[in-house]
């Protein structure tokens, strides 16, 4: 399928590994010329005929924010926005310090709408645009043991179908995709800590977590990467306002 995405612009945040990094692949075969965005930038695995440059950013720390912001702009601005984060550490809602709230929200939910904000006014010009931002299946079915990233993942899904309303007469798509267990550095690492809360071997978390997907395995990140190019091709034009889950079936509800 043609995703009549050839000559496109994107930035992709949080682009040097896992889903960011998928998602700047995927985006970038279809002739997209991509910015990734992160705090580490390193090319990603070399492949002909993908043009993808580096930015630093640093979702922490506002100044690195506006630096991006502004060294985007001047390059005219892009069409496709993907936003990415990394997960805020694991654990309850209970004993959580009020500053780990306020910190995860700004990192994780402010930042990306002051991001959303600086790029939406390129793309309403253009009548044309897309803002696609990776959530978390946790969104519609909380994650036990990740009580930050439960509570901040849904307020970002509220403001998303919000801004979706807003701009949709105007040729832009706002829209979240969903992982699941997705074969990432991130699952990895919270596999572990599972593994260490809970003393079983590492295998054993992952064997358990396998039997909870109807799929029987978890996601390659490449698929991953092939939803979020989807939904922003002009086939997806209909498409806004919505939630797409990839996840192998795991979210059991309707």
């Amino acid at each position: 399928m043609d995703l009549g995405l050839t000559g496109k612009r994107a930035l992709v945040l949080g682009a040097s590994r896992g889903l960011g990094a998928a998602s700047a692949l995927a985006l970038a075969r279809e002739g997209v010329h991509v910015i990734a965005a992160s705090r580490h930038p390193k090319p990603l695995e070399p492949e002909a005929g993908v043009d993808i440059s580096t930015l630093v950013l640093d979702l922490s720390d506002p100044a690195s924010i506006g630096a991006m912001i502004d060294a985007v702009l001047a390059q005219g601005g892009v069409d496709i926005l993907v936003n990415n984060t990394g997960g805020p550490a694991p654990g309850p809602v209970e004993g959580q310090p009020a500053d780990a709230w306020s910190n995860s929200f700004a990192m994780l939910a402010a930042s990306l709408f002051r991001i959303t904000e600086a790029m939406l006014p390129t793309m309403l010009a253009r009548n044309w645009g897309r803002v696609i931002t990776i959530g978390s299946s946790g969104v519609e079915q909380p994650i036990a043991g990740l009580a930050l990233s439960n509570a901040v993942r849904g307020s970002i899904a509220g403001w998303s179908k919000t801004l979706a309303s807003e701009v949709a007469g105007r040729g832009v798509t706002v829209n979240m995709v969903l992982p699941g267990r997705i074969a990432t550095d991130r699952v990895r690492e919270l596999d572990g800590a599972r593994a260490a809360r809970t003393g079983l071997p590492i295998e054993q978390v992952q064997q358990a977590s396998r039997q909870e997907i109807p799929a029987g395995r978890y996601g390659r990140p490449e698929e991953f990467g092939a939803a979020v190019a989807f939904l922003a091709g002009v086939p997806a034009s209909y498409i806004t306002g919505s939630m797409i889950r990839v996840d192998g079936g795991a979210i059991r509800s309707i």
